[in-house]
C-alpha cells in the first residue's frame, strides 16, 4: 500500500480547504467507500484527483483512483487502499480538498467559509453585525446574522436584500425587507 502522507493545520489554514463530503461506510470488499456528497457539484468527483481525509485526528492526502454514482451517494476507492478493513476505520471522516482543487466560482458566486465572520452593514454603510452562518434551503440560502444589538437576522440571499459582497474588505451590505426584523424585540 502507499503510504498517504500526512499533515496537520492550524485555524488560519482551514479556511484553504473545503469539505466535498462524508465517508457513510464501506462499500464492497475491495476498500470503496459510500460517500454523502457536501457540494453543490457532484459530478466533480469524477474530474477528483487528490482529496484529504480528515479522521478528527489527522489528515491524509490520498489519490483517487475511481468515482462512480449510486442514488445520492458517490463510490470512491483510493489508490493503494485495497480492503475494506482498510477503510472501515474511516467512517464518519470528512473529505476535503484544498482552495485550489475546489470548484471555480462564476461571477457573485462566494464559498461559504470565506463569508463566515464578514461584517454586515446596512444600506447606508453603518455596520450592524457579523455574519455568523449560512443556512442552505431549496430556494435560496438563508444568511444568519448577529445583530450588535444582540437580535438574530435570518436574511435571505436574494438580490433584493444582499446589495454587495466585498469579501477582500470584509463586508457584507444589506438592504433588510419590511417584516424580516421585528422591531418589538
Amino acid at each position: 500500500m502507499a503510504c498517504p502522507s500526512l499533515f496537520f493545520l492550524t485555524e488560519t489554514e482551514m479556511e484553504d480547504f473545503f469539505q466535498i463530503g462524508i465517508i457513510t461506510s464501506t462499500h464492497g470488499l475491495k476498500g470503496e467507500v459510500k460517500v454523502f456528497p457536501t457540494t453543490d457539484d457532484v459530478r466533480r468527483f469524477k474530474r477528483l484527483r487528490e482529496v484529504i481525509l480528515d479522521t478528527g485526528k489527522e489528515r491524509i492526502d490520498l489519490e483517487v483512483e475511481n468515482a462512480k454514482f449510486f442514488k445520492q451517494f458517490v463510490i470512491l476507492k483510493f489508490k493503494g487502499i485495497d480492503d475494506i478493513n482498510e477503510v472501515e476505520k474511516y467512517r464518519k471522516a470528512s473529505l476535503l480538498v484544498t482552495r485550489k482543487n475546489a470548484v471555480r466560482l462564476k461571477e457573485d458566486e462566494y464559498f461559504v467559509a470565506d463569508l463566515m465572520g464578514l461584517k454586515v452593514q446596512n444600506e447606508d454603510g453603518t455596520e450592524i453585525g457579523v455574519l455568523r452562518d449560512v443556512m442552505e434551503t431549496g430556494a435560496n440560502d438563508v444568511y444568519i446574522i448577529d445583530l450588535n444589538d444582540g437580535r438574530e437576522l435570518l436574511l435571505p440571499a436574494i438580490r433584493q436584500c444582499v446589495l454587495e459582497i466585498d469579501v477582500e474588505a470584509g463586508f457584507i451590505r444589506i438592504h433588510i425587507l419590511e417584516g424580516l426584523l421585528d422591531e418589538e424585540s
